[in-house]
C-alpha cells in the first residue's frame, strides 16, 4: 500500500505532523502533492531506475519527494545536509541523480554545492535557492492525472561514512507495483512491531538517515500518522509523546542517555503511557541505559540490529532482552556467522566478524567492486560484513563488541572501546565520550578518551574518571589520557565519527 490507498479511504487523516508547530499534512494532500511531483520528473525525462536526490531537514516535503520516487520506480536519495559542500556533491553526483530537490533553509550549501553538480532538474521548497526552480510553481502546473504505472521505487541510500568516505547501497528494484505487498520493510516491520492505521509514530532523527526514512514510509504505507520532529531534544520529545498520544517510535542510544539525565520530576511530569513501542537501533545501547528505560517506561522497549546496507538482522523483545542482558536479539534477516581473521567458524562466545548468511545476492557498494569485495566472505559468496565484531552465545543469541575499524590492539589485546564508553555513559560527570586507540612506541596503540564534561564536572576530571575506571574494569583498559573537549563529532544518527578525532589527535601531538 501507498498514500493514494489511504487518500482514497481517509483523505482527511493526518499522514504527517510536525511536532513543534503542529503543520499537518492530510492523506490526500500528501497524495496529490507527491503526484504531481511525479508528473514533474516524468515530464522532464526521468525513467524507472533514475536517482531524485533531495537535500533536506526535516520538512514535510521530504515526504512529497520520498512517495514521488517510489510510485515512479525511481531510487531517491537521501544526502546528509551536515556535511561540507564536497562531501555532499560527492553523494550527489556519485548516485547520477537525474533531479535534486532541495529545502531552501539550506540555501548556502546549495549555493556551495552549485559548480560542483551537474543535474539537470533542480527544484527548491520553502523559498529561494541558488540555481533552483520553484517547487510550489512546478507542482502548481503539474497533473493530477493517475499514473497508468506505478512501478516500486526504492531507496538508494549512502552509508554513515564514520570510518571513510560514504558507500553507496543500491539494490535491484522489485518487479512490483507500488500498490501491491511485497516491500520488505514493510512485510518484516510492520508485522514485527504491529504498525497499521491506529499506530501514530514519533519519528526523531533526521530523515536523510536509512531508520527514520524507511521506517515513516512504513507507517504511511500502512496507514498511520508520522509526528515529525524537526530536531531531538530531550524534553521535547516527551512533550509530544504527551502532546500526540504515541503510541510507538525509534530512538537511538545517545537520546535514551539524554532522556535519562533530565531531572526524574521532569521525567516524571510528563504521560508516556501511550507508547507501545520503543524501538532502539543505529548504535550499540549500553546495558545500564536499556535496563533504567525498561525500568521507567515498562516492558515496551524493543531492538534490532541491522545496517543501512540491509545484509542482515536481529531482533530481540524486552523480556527476551531481560534475560540475556545486552544481546541484540536472534536471527531475524538472515544468519549470523562469526569467524576468525582466515574466515573460519569460530565457537559460541568467541569474538569474530560478523557475517550475514543469505540465501541471495548481497548488496554491493555503487560503482566501488573492490569495497564490495571486500565485504565478501573468502568461501562463502552470499555471507557479507560491514565490519562489525561480536559473538553467538550457546542459545543463539548475537552480541556486539565493537567496529573492527575501531578495535584497538594494545601489547598484542584486543580492547574494545565500546565497553569503555559504555561505563562512562551514565556517569553524572560525563555528557559524552569516545575511546580511540592511538600509537605507541611501546605498546603498538594506547587507548585514549575524549570528554565532553557536565556542568557540575569537578576540575580533576581526568583523576576522577581514571579512579572510576580503574575500579570496574581490567587495568589495560583504563583510558591513558582523559582529553576534555565540548566538541566530539556524532552524526545526527548518534555514531561517533571517530577518524575525526584521530585526525584531532594527530594535529596536536609531536
Amino acid at each position: 500500500m501507498y498514500p493514494g490507498t489511504w487518500a482514497r479511504s481517509t483523505p482527511d487523516k493526518p499522514a504527517l505532523v510536525i511536532a513543534e508547530t503542529g503543520q499537518t499534512t492530510t492523506y490526500a494532500e500528501l497524495d496529490e502533492r507527491s503526484l504531481r511531483l511525479a508528473h514533474v520528473l516524468a515530464d522532464a525525462g526521468l525513467v524507472t531506475g533514475d536517482v531524485v536526490a533531495l537535500l533536506s531537514d526535516n520538512a514535510p516535503e521530504a515526504y512529497d519527494v520520498y512517495w514521488a520516487a517510489l510510485r515512479s520506480g525511481l531510487y531517491v536519495t537521501a544526502v546528509n545536509h551536515h556535511l561540507s559542500a564536497a562531501e555532499a556533491a560527492y553523494i550527489v553526483d556519485d548516485c547520477g541523480a537525474k533531479a535534486l530537490v532541495v529545502s531552501a533553509a539550506k540555501a548556502d550549501l546549495v549555493e556551495a554545492m552549485a559548480d560542483l553538480v551537474d543535474v539537470p532538474v533542480r527544484l527548491a521548497f520553502g523559498g529561494e535557492a541558488p540555481g533552483c526552480s520553484s517547487y510550489d510553481e512546478a507542482l502548481a502546473g503539474a497533473s493530477t492525472q493517475a499514473l497508468a504505472d506505478q512501478p516500486h521505487g526504492d531507496d538508494f541510500l549512502y552509508s554513515s561514512g564514520t570510518t571513510g568516505r560514504p558507500k553507496g547501497i543500491k539494490l535491484p528494484l522489485l518487479p512490483i507495483q507500488v500498490d501491491e505487498p511485497g516491500y520488505p520493510y514493510v512485510v518484516i516491520f510492520g508485522a514485527l512491531f504491529s504498525y497499521g492505521p491506529d499506530t501514530v509514530y514519533l519519528s526523531p532523527a533526521p530523515v536523510y538517515h536509512a531508520a527514520p526514512l524507511r521506517y515513516t514510509g512504513v507507517i504511511h504505507a500502512l496507514g498511520g500518522t508520522v509526528v515529525l520532529m524537526q530536531r531531538f531534544e530531550p524534553e521535547s520529545f516527551l512533550k509530544a509523546v504527551q502532546d500526540y498520544s504515541v503510541t510507538d517510535t525509534q530512538c537511538v542510544p545517545t537520546m535514551f542517555v539524554r532522556m535519562l539525565k533530565l531531572p526524574e520530576g521532569v521525567r516524571a511530569s510528563y504521560d508516556v503511557s501511550s507508547l507501545r513501542t520503543v524501538v532502539h537501533a543505529a548504535a550499540p545501547c549500553p546495558v545500564e541505559v536499556k535496563q533504567q528505560m525498561i525500568a521507567w517506561l515498562g516492558p515496551v522497549v524493543h531492538e534490532y540490529y541491522a545496517s543501512t546496507e540491509a545484509n542482515g538482522a536481529t531482533y530481540v523483545g524486552p523480556e527476551d532482552w531481560l534475560a540475556h542482558p545486552g544481546t541484540v536479539g536472534r536471527p531475524l534477516l538472515g544468519t549470523p556467522r562469526i569467524c576468525d581473521p582466515s574466515g573460519a567458524l569460530l565457537p559460541a562466545g568467541e569474538v569474530g566478524t560478523i557475517y550475514f548468511e543469505r540465501d541471495d545476492e548481497p548488496f554491493t557498494y555503487h560503482g566501488d567492486p573492490d569495497k564490495t569485495a571486500a565485504t565478501r566472505h573468502p568461501e562463502h559468496p552470499f555471507w557479507a560484513t560491514v565490519g562489525d565484531l561480536g559473538y553467538v552465545d550457546d542459545e543463539g543469541y548475537l552480541y556486539l563488541t565493537d567496529r573492527k575499524a575501531f578495535m584497538i590492539i594494545s601489547g598484542g589485546v584486543n580492547i574494545y572501546p565500546q565497553e569503555i564508553e559504555d561505563l562512562f555513559s551514565l556517569h553524572p560527570a560525563v555528557l559524552d565520550i569516545a575511546v580511540i586507540g592511538v600509537p605507541d612506541d611501546e605498546m603498538g596503540e594506547r587507548v585514549v578518551a575524549f570528554v565532553s564534561p557536565a556542568s557540575s564536572a569537578s576540575a580533576d576530571l581526568p583523576t576522577e574518571l581514571t579512579s572510576y575506571a580503574r575500579e570496574r574494569i581490567a587495568h589495560f583498559k583504563v583510558p591513558r589520557e582523559f582529553i576534555v573537549t565540548d566538541d566530539l563529532p556524532r552524526t545526527p544518527t548518534g555514531k561517533l565519527v571517530k577518524q575525526e578525532l584521530r585526525d584531532r589527535y594527530a594535529a596536536v601531538t609531536p
